[in-house]
């Protein structure tokens, strides 16, 4: 915890909270990337007709 005060006092408030929030989401970006490079396959797979064999 010191080393988070040692930066707000030599950086400033406001690039400490952009540091934090960009931390945290960078797991969120990651997980929309991938969802966005399966898109086309997950778009093939329903495009294709599917045969009801009885």
């Amino acid at each position: 915890m010191d080393q988070w005060w040692t930066w707000i006092s030599e950086v400033g408030f406001p690039i400490v909270i952009t540091f934090y929030l960009l931390h945290r989401i960078e797991q969120k970006l990651e997980n929309v990337t991938k969802t966005l490079q399966q898109l086309p396959y997950q778009l093939s797979r329903e495009a294709l007709p599917t045969r009801n064999i009885k």
